[in-house]
């Protein structure tokens, strides 16, 4: 499937009813997400892999990744956010899993080929993507994860025993406004799209 195609089919995935902020629900935008899983499909890492969505929301990553060949696992924390997922699957007619579970410390891993997420940013919660990371790590040798601009000192720095970044590719998220403290109709936040390969 073409990057362009790909976006077309992921504009119909259905986002969150009551986005939450404290857990930074914000929908990945399908043009942001289609960019993620064609590179991510152009290094052999979606078609006939096992792949889990870290906080996989209404599961905009985990359909396109489903489309792609990918047999996907899809976790997140809100229950709301998973039936919504699960019908969207239904819509597009891809099988995905839906697991409900909490990132944190003590979250136990999974096994996968791949690990695809749009962790929090931390603007809600200090240091709310480390456990993704974490998580990301011991669950597959390579994962996906878009970042702020900027983050790659940090993520060399924190993940150094343990992974390196293999590719990064600049984007902009688009951000609506859907919560109050929002001051602007949208919100184009610079980010990047960072493969990290777990070191054997």
């Amino acid at each position: 499937m073409k990057l362009r195609q790909l976006e077309m089919c992921l504009q119909k995935v259905q986002g969150f009813h009551a986005p939450v902020a404290e857990l930074e629900q914000y929908m990945t935008p399908a043009p942001l997400a289609a960019r993620l899983l064609h590179e991510a499909a152009l290094a052999c890492d979606i078609e006939g892999m096992k792949v889990v969505d870290l906080g996989c929301g209404t599961g905009m990553l985990s359909i396109g990744a489903a489309l792609l060949g990918a047999e996907v696992t899809g976790i997140d924390i809100d229950e709301a956010a998973l039936k919504i997922a699960r019908k969207n699957a239904e819509a597009f007619g891809v099988d995905i899993e839906c697991l409900r579970m909490r990132i944190d410390e003590n979250a136990e891993p999974l096994s996968a080929d791949t690990v695809l997420m749009n962790p929090p940013f931390g603007a809600q919660k200090e240091h709310a993507d480390r456990p993704f990371i974490d998580f990301a790590l011991l669950t597959a040798p390579v994962c996906y994860g878009i970042f702020n601009k900027g983050s790659i000192p940090f993520l060399e720095a924190y993940t150094k025993n343990t992974a390196v970044i293999t590719s990064k590719t600049a984007a902009m998220l688009n951000i609506p406004k859907q919560f109050a403290f929002h001051t602007k109709e949208h919100l184009e936040i610079p980010v990047e799209i960072i493969r990290l390969e777990r070191i054997a």
